[in-house]
């Protein structure tokens, strides 16, 4: 079977419906042509007559003839080969794949059909595939809260059945992130509010909401250290967590502990800021939802409450002041004054905090945060030949995630830092025509992952919210 790991050493799969590569090679297209490399018409996962209709008219407005066929690749890859839709018990029900692991990742899965929403009110089968996702996520909590990544039914042997932690049927891998289930309610939120739909709030949503919030409380440890533990035979330092499973102690003040990144690395410190952040977000989600919609005022008060709770320690504990930038939200704090001044590319992280609804773009914080984490102070900041960005240790030194670029771009509000990005993403791509998960900065042909979704449909995102913003300009590289 072949991991995350074992698939990242091996330089990757192409595309899905295109070849094997060997290790760091790069699918090379006709500079000319540009034909697209999407799969035939025929061997497309799921057909959506308003993302086909978005394709034809932001392609129209993309002067660079790269730019518009990365578009047309890019944007539809997630539904082209990812999505498995069905009709389960009378109610939609679609499984989420990465890429190149047939596994669901909560956090992956949101962030893979976010762009679709704008357009599920002018298509019903695209609503229907939407709606789909969150019932999964929302059996996925069920069976497991802790959780980050399923399998498509409990039959199939999961990923990582020998890992010291209870690990159950139908579970890929049981690390705890605070992220996955924040990205399950920023979906389930902002589906009711952009199509108006209340039936995903059914009786089982409405129990994987309790569970979030039981789960945050455990995660603050102020009775102990939760029911959580994990450990994993392993040559990676990140893949486990020390002290038993329970890692690095942490003082109850109030945060959420995060034991891994959204990255899948072991926390440093585990209360991690920005997905404490985002955790705040979506209780008030939570709330707004159970005030509204389901009536239930004691669970909307308890969501707030804690979401208050959160927000007041992150003030306290969270920002840091750095030497050289002023007050800046730290990465990871330990509520004893430890804290770590970096960002990794995964999201959340410190600069993509507003494209997710945490903090406005020119709040002080955050602006001096973004000037720290988007330069050399950021140890896994990376500067080369061929572009800068952030990266992490999940790939390590010099690998630039395309993902960070994208970030800057959607959390800019500068027009020339915004071509700057899009133009470094189009050089970028090793004439693939789709993001990958991380580069070289020197050099675009030594990249990881050839079939990641996420980021294939961020880039898609980027473009469309540029297209729309009326900066088409921007466009012509």
């Amino acid at each position: 079977m072949t991991t995350r790991r074992d698939f990242l050493k091996k330089g990757g799969l192409a595309v899905a419906g295109l070849s094997l590569l060997g290790p760091a090679k790069a699918l090379m297209t006709n500079p000319v042509s540009y034909v697209t490399n999407r799969p035939a018409e025929g061997d497309r996962h799921f057909v959506s007559a308003a993302v086909e209709k978005t394709i034809k008219r932001i392609k129209k407005e993309i002067a660079d003839d790269k730019l518009a066929w990365m578009f047309e690749n890019c944007f539809p890859n997630t539904l082209d080969t990812t999505v498995e839709y069905t009709i389960e018990n009378g109610k939609p029900d679609t499984f989420v794949i990465t890429g190149d692991i047939h596994a669901m990742w909560l956090r992956d899965s949101t962030a893979q059909v976010w762009p679709y929403l704008p357009l599920a009110k002018k298509d019903k089968n695209l609503q229907s595939l939407l709606a789909g996702v969150v019932h999964r996520q929302t059996k996925c909590i069920l069976l497991d809260s802790y959780a980050n990544a399923f399998n498509k039914d409990v039959h199939e042997k999961g990923e990582w059945m020998t890992d010291k932690t209870d690990m159950k049927a139908g579970v890929h891998e049981r690390k705890w992130e605070i992220d996955s289930l924040c990205y399950a309610v920023r979906l389930a939120y902002h589906y009711w509010k952009t199509t108006g739909d209340k039936s995903i709030f059914d009786a089982d949503w409405q129990k994987a909401a309790g569970l979030i919030v039981k789960t945050f409380k455990e995660q603050q440890r102020k009775n102990g250290v939760g029911p959580y533990v994990f450990e994993r035979k392993t040559e990676r330092q990140l893949d486990t967590l020390s002290n038993r499973g329970f890692g690095r102690p942490l003082k109850p003040v109030g945060l959420i502990n995060s034991s891994f990144r959204p990255s899948d690395d072991a926390s440093t410190y585990g209360f991690l800021v920005p997905s404490n952040l985002f955790a705040v977000t979506s209780l008030h989600q939570l709330a707004e939802i159970s005030e509204e919609i389901l009536n239930n005022k004691d669970f909307a008060r308890q969501c707030t409450t804690m979401a208050d709770e959160v927000d007041a320690a992150i003030k306290k504990y969270a920002v840091v002041e750095h030497k050289k930038y002023g007050k800046v939200y730290a990465f990871e704090v330990d509520g004893f004054g430890n804290a770590t001044f970096m960002d990794d590319a995964n999201v959340p992280s410190l600069l993509a905090l507003p494209y997710l609804g945490c903090v406005k773009k020119d709040d002080p914080v955050y602006k001096n945060t973004r000037q720290l984490v988007w330069s050399e102070d950021n140890p896994y900041f990376f500067k080369g030949k061929a572009a800068e960005g952030i990266g992490g240790p999940h790939v390590g030194y010099d690998m630039v995630w395309p993902m960070s670029i994208i970030m800057k771009a959607m959390t800019s509000s500068s027009d020339s830092e915004i071509k700057s990005c899009i133009k470094t993403l189009r050089n970028t791509d090793a004439d693939t025509g789709f993001m990958h998960e991380t580069f070289h900065k020197d050099d675009p042909s030594n990249f990881s992952r050839s079939w990641f979704a996420w980021a294939n449909t961020l880039f898609g995102e980027l473009i469309m919210k540029v297209v729309d913003e009326g900066k088409s300009d921007l466009l012509k590289i």
